[in-house]
């Protein structure tokens, strides 16, 4: 086999249609958008326009509910968390918090932190600062020998009364 003998398979490379060069391409003259109208236009996104009916989409019932106030935890599973120390990918000595399962490649995502879920075993003594676990999961640390430091939530409610209270004071001592 020589370089001039390489071929592409046959019918691996479609070459592109060239839409409106001419009668002869079968596609002249409208460009195979037909006659006149809205559609035969360019920049139309119509999709989902019924004619003036109502589209399915909206004709369809809504259904559950999306809480715009919901918090969003990367949820770590303690199984996850002792493979990933046996591999070397942890570091069992130090405090195991967001940054550092973010490093191991287990917390995708979480905005407000992470929360321990207790899926799998757990065997390694580790320090954990997360800001949430649940109920399994601190027992579960806490058998193999570890601890778990919860971050404290102040509610919204509780902020804006302790601002409020500061305000006072300093109104009064000034």
């Amino acid at each position: 086999m020589k370089l001039n003998d390489i071929r592409d398979n046959e019918g691996a490379r479609h070459r592109k249609i060239r839409v409106g060069r001419g009668i002869g391409s079968g596609k002249g003259k409208t460009g195979g958008r037909g006659q006149k109208g809205q559609k035969s236009r360019e920049g139309v996104s119509i999709a989902g326009f019924e004619g003036g009916q109502m589209p399915l989409h909206m004709r369809l019932p809504k259904r559950g509910f999306n809480n715009i106030f919901a918090k969003d935890y990367a949820e770590v599973n303690l199984g996850a968390i002792q493979k990933a120390v046996d591999a070397k990918k942890l570091d069992a000595k130090g405090t195991i918090d967001h940054a550092a399962l973010k490093a191991a490649g287990l917390a995708r995502g979480g905005k407000h932190g992470v929360r321990l879920l207790a899926k799998g075993t757990l065997t390694a003594k580790l320090a954990f600062a997360v800001a949430g676990a649940s109920k399994a999961a601190v027992e579960a640390v806490e058998k193999a020998g570890g601890s778990v430091d919860i971050a404290k939530v102040v509610p919204a409610a509780e902020k804006a009364a302790a601002k409020k209270g500061t305000a006072k004071k300093t109104a009064k001592n000034g």
